[in-house]
């Protein structure tokens, strides 16, 4: 599976983006695909993943502010990234999982400023 992620910019603290993956194929086929974040200095961390039942996770520390969703004409996933927080800061990397294994896209910076 290849993975197309797109999306990430700069905001302003409070602001919004929604980041954008396009899968090589019918996502239907993906068991789970969503997205982790990577902050300076940091490991890897799972933000939110989205199954192809619809069955949703959020971490934490994004619950209420973040909103997975699946647009499968598009093959594609959306983050919608609301009340954007400094320590939100990070590349964020879009991954599948199938049987086949996990799969991963390039990264997409979303920079939030104070």
């Amino acid at each position: 599976v290849q993975l197309q992620a797109s999306g990430g910019g700069l905001v302003q603290a409070g602001g919004s983006l929604r980041l954008s993956c396009a899968a090589s194929e019918s996502i239907s086929s993906i068991h789970i695909m969503g997205w982790y974040r990577q902050a300076p200095g940091k490991e890897r961390e799972p933000v939110a993943t989205i199954s192809n039942i619809g069955s949703t996770y959020y971490s934490n520390s994004v619950e209420g502010r973040f909103t997975i969703s699946r647009e499968i004409a598009k093959n594609t996933i959306h983050l919608q990234m609301n009340s954007l927080e400094r320590e939100d800061t990070a590349v964020y990397y879009c991954y599948s999982w199938k049987p086949s294994g996990t799969y991963w896209g390039q990264g997409t910076l979303v920079t939030v400023s104070s």
